[in-house]
């Protein structure tokens, strides 16, 4: 399953810590890494 960039951001704007984003399903620290790492170059 994908998950958008702005969805995983917008999750993490949202307050919810990283260890407490994991619990979504399908979601891994690696994406939330990558997310960031996309957010930080565009």
């Amino acid at each position: 399953m994908r998950i958008r960039v702005t969805d995983v951001l917008g999750l993490l704007a949202t307050g919810p810590s990283q260890e407490e984003s994991l619990d979504e399903p399908d979601l891994e620290a690696e994406d939330i890494r990558t997310c960031l790492q996309f957010a930080t170059i565009v």
